[in-house]
């Protein structure tokens, strides 16, 4: 393999990381972006999670092979921050981290918190859709 070779190689191989880890990066929860996304009638999921927290971080390489599933293309992810979003907790009535909830279109349909088995959340998931 010459230089060119290894060097369009390299290249695609950031491209491609890059570009998975943008569709991975849920958007930081927007009231605007949210009701949207209801108002369209599109599958919503909201994981509020904490940085500390080792079940969120269980979930998270679920969740990004779930939303990568073509099933889930027209999934609207909002990401809601445990220590410093405690407005939207009590508005939603969220007393831990680590939960996942569902909407489909403006109607809550599931939720989960703790959650770490991959069929579970799945299952979760395809109530939105």
């Amino acid at each position: 393999m010459n230089r060119r070779h290894l060097l369009g190689a390299l290249a695609l191989s950031v491209v491609v990381s890059l570009g998975t880890t943008a569709f991975a990066a849920d958007q930081k929860f927007d009231q605007t972006a949210f009701e949207a996304a209801q108002a369209a009638g599109k599958p919503v999921l909201i994981e509020v999670s904490a940085p500390w927290c080792p079940i969120c971080k269980a979930q998270a390489p679920i969740l990004s092979r779930l939303k990568a599933d073509a099933r889930f293309k027209n999934l609207a992810s909002f990401n809601i921050d445990f220590d410093s979003q405690k407005d939207l907790l009590k508005k939603l009535n969220v007393q831990k981290q680590s939960t996942l909830i569902v909407f489909k279109g403006k109607q809550e349909v599931g939720r989960s918190t703790g959650d770490t088995n991959a069929g579970s959340i799945e299952q979760l998931l395809d109530k939105s859709i």
